[in-house]
């Protein structure tokens, strides 16, 4: 099932929990430990976040620096 998008902590922790049944994270953890695979997944997770949010970013208002504003 592919991840779900969103910003917020539950989406976050449910993307985890996602991670944390596939068998990415099953051959990760054999290979290197439950300690390198649970940081794998959560960097995963963390990804798809800013993902998210940066185009939440593009259809909202831009940045100062953004807006061709000379100094």
């Amino acid at each position: 099932m592919p991840l779900k998008k969103g910003t917020s902590a539950k989406t976050v922790s449910s993307n985890i929990r996602e991670l944390h049944g596939g068998k990415t994270y099953a051959r990760t953890r054999k290979k290197f430990g439950a300690k390198k695979a649970n940081k794998q997944a959560i960097a995963i997770a963390m990804s798809q976040k800013r993902k998210s949010a940066g185009k939440k970013r593009e259809r909202g208002a831009r940045h100062e620096s953004e807006r061709g504003r000379r100094r």
